[in-house]
């Protein structure tokens, strides 16, 4: 795991641009002075067999805002949260069970703007020893675990789109398995890709 932590590590030092869910759409115009609320995530890597994997959620199907999709564990930053690393950290352990002190924090990506007016900020964490998962039922549907590999191999995406709101919307898509991970999940995952491989 050290080598991955080195690699991890040395991919947050590159420079790269914020991303936002119009990455792939340069014909959507955003208004002037929208507001953009702050929100952390969590990208969890833990070692399993001595293989990297990435932890993610699928959301409650029951949910207002992207139902039946893809996340990491995470949310808005409350009036209670240092900043958005510890909203990040709090998040995960009311959806997943994860101990803020069984994580060491290796840094922040760039910030990604979401289609529901968030500015998210991804917090890249070794988990450091294994931990019992236990999913907040009325956020979190099941927790699992895809291999870093995976999602940091920019050959793995495709580009999609579909109509959203009356527009043709692109998105990155990075699929494993059963599991269609896409938009603002698989944006960010890509750009640590990118990183990793720049």
């Amino acid at each position: 795991m050290s080598d991955t932590l080195t690699v991890l590590r040395a991919a947050l030092e590159h420079d790269t641009a914020r991303s936002s869910d119009f990455d792939l759409n340069p014909d959507v115009v955003l208004p002037a002075g929208r507001k953009l609320r702050p929100a952390g995530v969590l990208v969890p890597i833990q070692l399993v067999q001595n293989v990297p994997y990435v932890i993610l959620t699928k959301r409650a199907s029951h949910l207002k805002h992207h139902p039946g999709q893809i996340a990491f564990p995470g949310g808005k930053q409350d009036e209670t949260d240092v900043d958005v690393i510890a909203a990040a950290l709090r998040e995960a352990r009311e959806e997943i069970g994860l101990p803020t002190e069984n994580t060491t924090v290796l840094g922040t990506l760039p910030s990604h703007e979401t289609v529901t007016n968030f500015c998210v900020t991804p917090v890249l964490a070794h988990v450091k020893h294994p931990f019992k998962v236990v999913a907040e039922p009325g956020e979190v549907e099941e927790v699992f675990s895809v291999p870093l590999d995976h999602v940091t191999n920019p050959n793995n995406y495709s580009i999609q789109s579909r109509r959203w709101m009356g527009h043709k919307r692109s998105y990155f898509t990075v699929p494993f398995g059963s599991y269609y991970i896409w938009g603002a999940t698989a944006r960010i995952l890509r750009g640590l890709a990118e990183r990793m491989h720049a």
